[in-house]
């Protein structure tokens, strides 16, 4: 136990008839980075939740320092030394990076007043630790993601933590932001505090992590050296079956144009954009950050003003393109972020999938209940939604079910063509060969899929032909025959002489 900071016994955890958690182990090192991996729903969250005090489980016991201890709320965790920052920030965008790192641990002088001096300076000497040029006293909200998860390390450090939690932090991060945090946790690495750090990125455990530990179905299966298993293994650990195949086989015959653009342009973000898809076939939309990707995809439903270009479904022009016009013209859009622009957290699963479509499921103005459970029923088979009960609400599920839950609300609607813009960011790697499926059925029934992705190896495993953004513009258009990524990767390069 003597280079042990953390040890967790038999922890079991229920949520009414759910067994989120089935005797389960982890033991963390001191100033170690210790990788957690599993698929959405194998209980990583919950685990998390347990060590952090937010959840108290019916069993097992939590060591610390060798000595047993109970955590009854966050508090009492935090006063321990143990902190999490997650993947989606839980900050005050309107208050100052001071405020937000010093919030229920003010400094107060004498005179019962703030001591916004010594805040600020102490505020502004743990980013400057960091590495980090960001002025202590600018708000929150005009932060990037990126820094403001760097705030969230700063405050977590401002209160002594030992054991620092980091939940998919680079889920939303660019490649430059990552390599930032992966400096920042090696520094903290190397200053004594042990990190467990979740993330369905092999990347991300191979460049940091020394250990990996695997959760399936809720129970623990086992715990490696970085170094002692290969990738066939880890997947196999996580799905608890070998994917020979990370891409399904396509069978999908591509026939008739059904969806064409023609010099789309927006100002700032694209200009003259042209391109088409047929039924049957998935194209990928591709480039680097800031290319214009999703802001073409929200321009053709409508989401974003369109300067000027055309809009065709099956030869027929789209004028005055809206959401709800492109709903009704056959198109339908799965946005990149689906908390923000996919769900509502707090209305249950049934509802959110439904709500896009109320007309199929009522009769002079009466909603049949019935009709709607049975659809979202058929629907979450076939996603293979992993969900205590369809009236739950989407906030209680993994990141993601959440995607399969945005996913069915498309498969509602009769549609023609479906945009999917990063279909499975966040995603693990089980979730992610049965996205693949669905979409490769999709295209199997005829729907004419653009599929918007940063992940070289998903656009060559999945599409039938590449659309290579470039500062806003298509820079070139490939075929998906004896395709490489380093073509697809020139052709993305930044040239400012375009």
């Amino acid at each position: 136990m003597q280079d042990t900071i953390l040890k967790l016994e038999n922890i079991s955890k229920n949520f009414g008839g759910v067994r989120a958690l089935r005797g389960v182990h982890f033991e963390l090192k001191r100033g170690e980075i210790h990788a957690l991996m599993g698929e959405n729903g194998a209980g990583k969250s919950t685990l998390i939740k347990v060590i952090t005090g937010v959840h108290q489980p019916n069993g097992g016991d939590i060591y610390l320092d060798g000595e047993k201890i109970t955590l009854n709320n966050p508090k009492e965790a935090a006063e321990k030394g143990i902190a999490a920052i997650y993947q989606h920030v839980t900050a005050f965008p309107h208050l100052s990076v001071t405020e937000n790192i010093f919030m229920g641990r003010e400094i107060i002088k004498k005179n019962r007043m703030y001591n916004w001096k010594e805040m600020n300076a102490h505020a502004q000497e743990l980013l400057n630790t960091l590495g980090s040029d960001i002025d202590a006293k600018s708000l929150m909200g005009d932060l990037s993601v990126a820094k403001q998860q760097l705030v969230e390390i700063s405050k977590a450090l401002s209160a002594n933590a030992r054991i620092l939690i980091m939940d998919e932090p680079t889920a939303a991060l660019t490649k430059h932001e990552c390599e930032e945090l992966y400096r920042i946790a090696e520094k903290l690495r190397d200053d004594g505090v042990s990190i467990i750090f979740i993330s369905h990125k092999f990347e991300d455990m191979y460049r940091l992590a020394s250990r990996v530990t695997v959760f399936r179905d809720s129970q623990y299966v086992g715990t490696w050296g970085v170094k002692d298993i290969t990738n066939a293994d880890l997947i196999q650990a996580m799905v608890g079956r070998e994917l020979t195949q990370m891409y399904p086989p396509k069978t999908a015959e591509i026939k008739e144009e059904v969806f064409r653009v023609e010099n789309l342009s927006s100002t700032g973000y694209f200009r003259n954009v042209s391109f088409s898809v047929k039924k049957g076939e998935i194209v990928a939309l591709t480039g680097l950050v800031g290319a214009g990707r999703t802001e073409i995809c929200q321009s053709i439903i409508g989401a974003m003003k369109l300067d000027s270009g055309k809009i065709f479904v099956d030869g027929k022009r789209v004028r005055n393109p809206n959401p709800l016009a492109a709903q009704k013209n056959g198109i339908g859009y799965l946005p990149e972020d689906r908390q923000l622009h996919g769900l509502i957290l707090d209305m249950d699963i049934i509802k959110n999938v439904t709500l896009v479509n109320l007309g199929q499921f009522s009769k002079l103005g009466w909603l049949n209940g019935q009709k709607e459970e049975d659809a979202v029923v058929k629907l979450s088979g076939m996603m293979e939604l992993k969900a205590g009960s369809l009236y739950d609400n989407p906030s209680s599920l993994s990141g993601g079910n959440q995607q399969k839950v945005v996913f069915e609300k498309l498969l509602v609607n009769d549609l023609k063509v479906m945009i999917l813009d990063e279909p499975t960011k966040g995603v693990d790697v089980g979730a992610k060969y049965a996205i693949y499926e669905v979409m490769n059925n999709l295209a199997a029934k005829g729907y004419a899929i653009i599929m918007v992705s940063s992940e070289m190896p998903e656009v060559l495993g999945m599409a039938d032909r590449v659309v290579v953004l470039r500062n806003g513009k298509v820079s070139a258009e490939y075929e998906n025959e004896n395709l490489g990524q380093e073509q697809i990767l020139m052709a993305a390069l930044p040239d400012y002489n375009l």
